[in-house]
């Protein structure tokens, strides 16, 4: 399969993941951010592991719960924390400096150079979404802040990890496990901190269940094998997608504008993702595969 393929495939993750915001504030009642991520992770691991019929063993059971973890349970927590105390556009704005972080922990624990191009990129891309989603007004909050950047490094080091961690199974088997990590280690705390969902109507179920297997399982298991493939620094960028396409839902499904400056920002989002691409094809070898490669 071509790079090309391999790019739009990963790429349809971000473009889905921009749709959360649309579906939890129309379809999912108020006040259930954590049981909402329990939700959304758990059931779509469940069923992808009756439909792969394979547990992980050994070292795997570890490392699973250690990138459901990263990927997962801390990243959706502090993004939860992250959006109560700042505005959302700032709370994107910081979270989007997690390119740069996968670039230094690619060269680190990959061993893979970073060209200088891909460092601009990653910048131009943090400064798109700024423009795109940043008002003028917004606050910034200490624990909000911190929360935000605790989020990016959490997802950076699983998104890491997870082509590090390549088990020998296919990419779908090794989603599934992720995904029911996570969900199992979410469980217990939307069990504590959060009162029981009120009765369900058919619009919720609908939102859950979008969350759950396209938000879920679907992606994640494209945004997993585009890592394993492609590594980590050239998939991360195509995070930047997220806020263009959670922009254009709410231009065409809530009848929101966009100004000049925002254009501005769509249109340093996507050089920014072209040029990342650019310089990692054409500037620095791909990083060698750790252990096993995954089935095709």
């Amino acid at each position: 399969m071509s790079r090309s393929l391999d790019l739009l495939l990963a790429a349809l993750a971000p473009m889905i993941w921009g749709s959360t915001y649309i579906v939890t504030t129309q379809l999912l009642p108020d006040g259930y951010p954590m049981t909402a991520a329990v939700l959304r992770a758990l059931p779509a691991g469940l069923l992808l592991l009756l439909l792969t019929r394979q547990l992980p063993r050994g070292v795997w059971v570890i490392r699973s719960f250690v990138l459901g973890a990263l990927n997962f349970s801390i990243f959706w927590w502090l993004l939860f924390v992250a959006a109560y105390q700042l505005p959302g556009g700032v709370a994107a704005t910081v979270g989007a400096i997690q390119p740069l972080i996968v670039l230094y922990l690619s060269k680190w624990l990959l061993g893979q150079s970073t060209p200088p191009a891909a460092v601009t990129a990653g910048v131009t891309g943090l400064l798109g979404v700024a423009l795109l989603v940043l008002t003028p007004g917004a606050a910034l909050d200490g624990l909000g802040v911190l929360a935000a950047l605790g989020g990016a490094v959490s997802m950076a080091f699983g998104t890491v990890l997870t082509r590090k961690w390549q088990p020998p199974v296919p990419a779908l088997t090794f989603t599934s496990w992720q995904l029911t990590a996570g969900g199992v280690l979410l469980l217990p705390v939307a069990l504590f901190a959060e009162p029981a969902l009120p009765p369900l109507d058919l619009k919720t179920v609908l939102g859950f269940l979008y969350l759950s297997l396209i938000g879920g399982a679907f992606t994640y298991f494209f945004w997993f094998r585009g890592i394993a493939r492609l590594g980590p620094a050239a998939v991360a960028p195509l995070g930047f997608l997220s806020p263009i396409a959670a922009t254009l839902l709410g231009l065409i499904l809530l009848g929101e504008t966009l100004s000049l400056l925002q254009s501005s920002g769509m249109v340093l989002v996507l050089v920014s993702v072209w040029l990342g691409q650019h310089a990692l094809r054409n500037g620095a070898p791909k990083a060698p595969m750790p252990g096993h490669s995954p089935a095709r």
